[in-house]
């Protein structure tokens, strides 16, 4: 569909080589003399725009990242599936499923996947609603492209793999403790046993699953399928306090487990 955002795409790349080729990109061969770019991460497209599409895609190939356009959700489905991505840039207003609806797919299913969303300047409805049901960022439209990837950027740094304070497959180092996932158990610094109940370990499993993304109660609630708790009571930010008073060197002055305001709360595996 015509949108403002594609007429400021392309007036902005109204220079760039022309193309047609919409399949995934293979990285760009270096220059003579140059050393070989490796790719950062693989980035997918989806949005109903054929030119914002293109756009985007000659933009993070030439940045050094793998970029797969999809036109619709169903294709960007099949890309999920047959590809490693690392993060999913989604239209909001697209024909047929729209990008919300997409976007709380791949969160559900995989949970590795960084979603940043693109909404037009006035959907702030839409924008919250993208955060509520696990968005990590998005970018209003129109925008410049150098401002999205600075964007994508960021939100790749907060959610790779190697900020997940990972200790082995089912063990996470979560402040001055140990969450031992498989066994259900949290131990201290000296690998004594700290006592948590059942709900507690289902919030602290929900957090340390999820590094560096601001959870909101219902977010962690359903994560665990907790559906029988009201997300607008007292009960989690309890079981949080309890838990910072188990894994923080000083809860008063949380580091791991923090509050972001109007969003919720953040497992922090470095602490800083």
């Amino acid at each position: 569909m015509d949108s403002p955002a594609s007429a400021a795409i392309a007036v902005r790349f109204a220079l760039r080589p022309a193309t047609r080729d919409l399949a995934p990109h293979p990285m760009p061969s270096p220059k003579r003399g140059a050393a070989p770019v490796e790719a950062k991460a693989t980035i997918l497209i989806v949005d109903d725009e054929p030119d914002v599409r293109e756009v985007l895609q000659e933009y993070f190939v030439a940045h050094g990242y793998v970029a797969i356009p999809a036109a619709n959700a169903a294709v960007a489905k099949e890309m999920a599936a047959a590809h490693h991505i690392d993060l999913a840039l989604v239209d909001i207003n697209m024909p047929g499923e729209d990008g919300l609806s997409l976007a709380r797919y791949l969160r559900e299913r995989y949970a590795h996947i960084a979603i940043v969303m693109l909404t037009s300047a006035g959907t702030v409805v839409d924008r919250i609603v993208g955060l509520e049901m696990g968005a990590d960022d998005y970018v209003p439209k129109p925008f410049d492209p150098r401002e999205l990837v600075a964007r994508v950027k960021s939100v790749l740094r907060r959610t790779s793999a190697a900020g997940r304070a990972d200790l082995g497959a089912a063990r996470v180092r979560i402040g001055r403790c140990v969450l031992d996932v498989a066994a259900h158990r949290l131990t201290d610094e000296d690998g004594a046993d700290v006592a948590m109940s059942p709900l507690e370990y289902d919030l602290l499993k929900a957090l340390a699953e999820h590094p560096n993304r601001a959870l909101s109660r219902e977010r962690i609630l359903n994560l665990n399928g907790q559906r029988d708790w009201d997300p607008f009571d007292r009960s989690v930010d309890l079981r949080i306090m309890r838990l910072r008073k188990k894994i923080e060197p000083d809860p008063e002055q949380p580091r791991y487990i923090r509050t972001i305001r109007n969003e919720g709360y953040i497992f922090v595996p470095d602490g800083k």
